[in-house]
């Protein structure tokens, strides 16, 4: 019979698959839900839970339906505490009642069972704060993320892990060891976990091996620039979705993402935040900020 897909035990198509619909039927656009203490004041909005509230299901009901996913700053709703984490929930109940993808950008990375712990969190079925995909830190290694990669392939949820970013910071960890990179690695093995899922073309396959996006992840920073030749990363064949944060305020553009990414640009899933909040309050105007932005990436 054929492999079957890692992920199917509760009936969820795997991640990986459902964003490459969303990206394949409403573009490769994933807007940032980062409610900054200037973006609310800007709004007319107090910082407080309520305003928090407020802003956040604003901005999904506006762009929801137009893009592919939406990826919501935990720390921004961490600095208000338990009620900031309750509109971080509910937030989340209304991504899936909208059918619209969630990123949960967390970051969490530990060892043993706090990341267990931290797995539980936001990818268990039943969880207040499950989201359809976390971001994680990798720098305790690779593996130290294994409660979270089985998690997230079992209940068909999915993970981006941070390999390449662009603060000035990154390049002092993730470019040591030249062709032999950290950043190599961390690609390295998110393209073993998914070939695994997705297997290889041929007899006993799924079929998804030339053509499918895995549902582990990499966030690699919109900025990197020449970053991705000079380390001979191969973004395209670990058929990995790219998260990559930086299209717009941070600078780059739709032709950036383009020239930088390559072969591996169908897979890259660019995310704009403050060039796109900054239009808000009024639905229609975020709706044209999210618009514009997708024409962009287009070409």
């Amino acid at each position: 019979m054929p492999e079957q897909p890692v992920g199917t035990s509760t009936g969820r198509v795997p991640f990986g698959s459902r964003l490459r619909t969303a990206m394949d039927s409403r573009g490769q656009l994933c807007v940032g839900i980062d409610p900054h203490p200037a973006l609310l004041a800007a709004w007319g909005l107090a910082d407080d839970p309520a305003s928090l509230e407020r802003f956040s299901l604003t901005v999904l009901e506006a762009v929801g339906a137009d893009v592919a996913a939406v990826k919501p700053q935990v720390a921004l709703f961490e600095r208000h505490g338990s009620a900031g984490l309750a509109v971080l929930e509910r937030l989340l109940a209304a991504c899936a009642d909208a059918g619209v993808l969630s990123i949960a950008d967390a970051k969490r990375g530990d060892i043993g069972s706090t990341m267990a712990g931290y797995a539980d969190a936001w990818l268990r079925d039943g969880s207040a704060l499950a989201a359809d995909a976390v971001t994680l830190s990798p720098y305790l290694g690779f593996e130290s993320l294994r409660p979270a990669l089985d998690l997230a392939a079992a209940t068909g949820r999915g993970v981006f892990v941070l390999a390449l970013t662009s603060n000035p910071e990154g390049a002092s960890v993730q470019h040591v060891g030249g062709d032999q990179s950290v950043a190599a690695r961390i690609v390295a093995a998110a393209a073993a976990e998914n070939s695994r899922e997705l297997g290889s073309p041929g007899p006993g396959s799924t079929g998804l091996g030339s053509t499918g996006l895995g549902s582990t992840g990499l966030v690699v920073g919109a900025t990197v620039g020449r970053a991705l030749t000079g380390l001979g990363l191969d973004l395209a064949a670990a058929q990995a979705p790219i998260l990559a944060p930086g299209l717009g305020a941070q600078g780059a553009t739709g032709a950036d993402l383009r020239a930088t990414f390559g072969p591996a640009f169908p897979n890259v899933l660019a995310t704009s935040s403050r060039d796109i909040l900054a239009a808000g309050p009024a639905p229609a105007a975020l709706r044209d900020a999210a618009a514009r932005t997708l024409a962009g990436l287009s070409g």
